[in-house]
């Protein structure tokens, strides 16, 4: 069984397990996308891609990508936070502090793939962009005009923004490094949902 980790910093692995955050997306590797050629076709629903063979790819069906549709994956958590949330683990592994080293067999939360697709980052809807885990309040204290947000700061109007895609584009420069949204590389677009 694979594992997958989400960002706790922003609040993403909570989203999950609280079954807010529905979606994620990953950048695609370099090694991956050379393989491709990204002279694509659009066939109505999503872009797709012909591998340098000439098969055509689609992402829903193949085995080149780090999950599969329908592939149940092991959310990552340390053992010190399942620890705190009354789980047995084991104490004295790397795994402890960082969720990184931690057996994907002892994590008790799983998610099942439901969905996949690649796009460009920047292509991301607005009803995505909330499946991604970004909040919306009704208002601020601070910044009524600003109720879009994701976790992280001190106060909820920390990370707050006008509009979705402005929340996730900090969001994901947060997480993947500043200027990622910018660069709009091609993504995996996995949709998913928490198993109980």
């Amino acid at each position: 069984m694979k594992k997958i980790m989400f960002n706790d910093s922003c609040g993403l692995t909570q989203a999950v397990l609280e079954g807010r955050k529905t979606m994620t997306r990953r950048v695609m590797s370099i090694d991956f996308y050379n393989c491709l050629d990204m002279k694509a076709y659009d066939n109505g629903d999503m872009e797709c891609f012909m591998d340098r063979d000439g098969d055509f790819i689609d992402f829903r069906y193949t085995t080149k990508t780090p999950y599969q549709l329908g592939e149940i994956v092991a959310v990552a958590q340390s053992y010190s936070a399942l620890s705190k949330a009354g789980y047995d683990a084991p104490e004295s592994s790397a795994g402890y502090k960082n969720k990184m080293f931690v057996r994907a067999e002892l994590m008790p939360y799983r998610i099942k793939i439901t969905n996949i697709k690649v796009e460009r980052l920047q292509d991301i809807s607005n009803e995505d962009c909330l499946k991604e885990g970004i909040k919306e309040k009704s208002s601020f204290p601070h910044k009524k005009s600003c109720p879009f947000y994701f976790d992280g700061g001190k106060h909820e109007w920390d990370n707050s923004y006008r509009t979705p895609r402005q929340a996730f584009a900090a969001l994901i420069d947060k997480v993947c490094g500043r200027g990622t949204w910018n660069n709009n590389p091609h993504v995996f677009v996995y949709e998913f949902e928490l198993l109980k």
